[in-house]
C-alpha cells in the first residue's frame, strides 16, 4: 500500500511540475510578445491605412479629423511597428513615452490624426530603443521610401482590384520591393491597409516572414475614394 501510495504521490508531483513549466513557458511567451525591452525587435512594418475605409468603418461616426471632406486622404501613416519573426512587442515599459509638444508639430503632416500619433508612440514607438526624434524620423524616411503608385492615387470612383494586383503596382512602383515583403490587408472585402515590412536600419525592404497574411479573397478588393 505504501508502495502504490509513494508511486501515485510521485506521479502527481510530476503532473504538477510539467504543468508549472507549461505556465512558465507561457509566461515567457507573453513577456516576449507584450513588454519585452525596448530595441528588442527583428524588423519594422510600415503599415499604411486606406483612409477612406477607416472613415467608413469607424471615423465619420467618431468625427475624426483625419476625415474631414477637406482632406481627401488616400494611404495615410497607421504606424512604423517594432515586429519580431514571431509576433510584436508593444507598451513597452522602458524608456520616456512622454512626447514634447515641439516633436507632436513637427510631425503632424505625418500622422493623419495627432492623438494617433501620440498613440502610436506609446504603444510602438516606445519598443524601439529610439527617441521620439528618431523614431518619428525613422517613420518619416519609410514613408518616404515608399511610391504610391499611380493607380491607387487619386481615386475618384469605387474600384475593385484582385489582391495580387495591388501587389504588383506596389512592387512596381518601388524598385526592390517583393510581394513576400508587403501584406495587403482587407475587412468584409474592402482595402483596409499595405504593411510594408524593413529592416531595423529602414536602409531597405526586407521579408515579412510570419507577419500576419489578410484573406482578401478572389471575388476583388473594393476600394472606395476619399469624400
Amino acid at each position: 500500500m505504501i508502495t502504490k501510495l509513494s508511486a501515485l504521490l510521485l506521479r502527481l508531483t510530476l503532473a504538477v511540475c510539467a504543468a508549472g513549466s507549461a505556465q512558465a513557458q507561457i509566461q515567457s511567451q507573453e513577456r516576449r510578445f507584450w513588454s519585452d525591452g525596448a530595441g528588442s525587435f527583428d524588423y519594422y512594418v510600415l503599415a499604411l491605412s486606406w483612409s477612406p475605409s477607416f472613415c467608413a468603418e469607424k471615423g465619420n461616426q467618431q468625427g475624426s479629423a483625419q476625415c474631414s471632406t477637406s482632406r481627401r486622404l488616400g494611404f495615410t501613416v497607421h504606424g512604423l511597428w517594432p515586429q519580431f519573426t514571431n509576433g510584436y512587442p508593444s507598451n513597452c515599459n522602458q524608456g520616456s513615452r512622454f512626447i514634447a509638444s515641439d516633436i507632436v508639430s513637427s510631425n503632424r503632416d505625418l500622422f493623419p490624426d495627432e492623438g494617433l500619433l501620440r498613440y502610436q508612440w506609446r504603444k510602438h514607438g516606445a519598443c524601439s530603443g529610439s527617441s521620439p526624434v528618431r523614431y518619428f524620423n525613422d517613420t518619416r524616411r519609410a514613408f518616404n521610401k515608399v511610391r504610391i503608385p499611380d493607380t491607387l492615387r487619386n481615386i475618384t470612383r469605387p474600384v475593385s482590384m484582385q489582391q495580387a494586383d495591388i501587389e504588383r503596382a506596389f512592387a512596381r512602383s518601388n524598385p526592390g520591393l517583393r510581394p513576400e515583403m508587403m501584406r495587403v490587408m482587407c475587412r468584409r472585402g474592402q482595402l483596409q491597409e499595405v504593411r510594408i515590412c524593413f529592416d531595423k536600419d529602414v536602409r531597405g525592404f526586407m521579408s515579412c516572414g510570419r507577419l500576419q497574411r489578410s484573406d482578401c479573397g478572389f471575388t476583388g478588393v473594393q476600394i472606395n475614394p476619399a469624400r
